[in-house]
């Protein structure tokens, strides 16, 4: 194997679906081993397992966790490293999505859209870090355009991803320069679950604020992460990939 990951260890979390599934498929085709962290998506998980493992045998691994139990991230890591020895790549992807009016925010939510989108990426990324700064690693973050540009109902998502920039950056400074640290802001790419997300016109109107007026796939983030992956003189840096969403007013 050639690629530019070849001989590295890439563990990313939320793996088996959608964009976790793309950016898990990228980083193998470049050579890496992966661990494919999951926790509900069992039957997702297995079938992304043997899809990879066809192509390159035993690079890859599966590691179930619940990441709300930040005692368990540890045991996470670990795994990891039994798998494959080594651990370079920490891709933070996994995320809960969902509005939260103002009147009707609960700690039951607070706690799943903090503790999945900042908690869990900084006691994660706090466990890999003497695994990572063996190797000169690095972790990519995602996060979202929203982060920056606050998403009407949807306070506690939105705050939560404003928490993983800042993390984003403060994580680059606190583990340089043995680690580096980035992220990349994903706009429009896959559109959420669930029935309020199957308005046409409402779609429409999302796409028409994007500079290439239309959305991305989940590859486009894919794409982003091997290039942090890859790029040794890049840290604190965060990508939007939003079709030019976050330049317009």
């Amino acid at each position: 194997m050639s690629g530019a990951l070849s001989g590295k260890t890439v563990l990313v979390t939320g793996g088996a679906r959608r964009v976790g599934a793309a950016i898990c498929r990228r980083l193998h085709a470049a050579g890496a081993n992966v661990v494919i962290n999951h926790h509900h998506s069992v039957q997702d998980a297995q079938v992304l397992l043997r899809e990879l493992n066809a192509l390159r045998a035993d690079s890859v691994a599966l590691a179930r966790a619940d990441l709300l139990a930040s005692g368990a991230l540890p045991q996470l890591i670990k795994d990891t490293l039994t798998a494959f020895g080594r651990l370079d790549v920490l891709v933070n992807n996994a995320s809960s999505f969902y509005a939260t009016p103002v009147g009707d925010i609960d700690e039951r939510a607070w706690d799943d859209l903090i503790g999945t989108n900042l908690k869990a990426p900084l006691f994660l990324s706090q466990a890999a870090a003497p695994a990572l700064r063996k190797t000169q690693g690095c972790i990519v973050n995602i996060i979202d355009i929203h982060a920056e540009l606050p998403m009407k109902n949807h306070l506690v998502y939105t705050t939560a991803k404003g928490g993983l920039l800042a993390l984003t950056r403060s994580l680059a400074r606190e583990l340089g320069p043995q680690v580096r640290v980035n992220g990349v802001s994903p706009g429009t790419i896959i559109w959420p679950e669930g029935p309020a997300w199957q308005n046409d016109i409402e779609r429409q109107r999302i796409v028409n604020q994007t500079v290439l007026k239309r959305t991305g796939e989940p590859d486009d983030i894919a794409k982003a992460v091997e290039f942090l992956a890859t790029a040794p003189y890049v840290t604190g840096q965060v990508i939007a990939v939003d079709g030019g969403r976050s330049i317009v007013a």
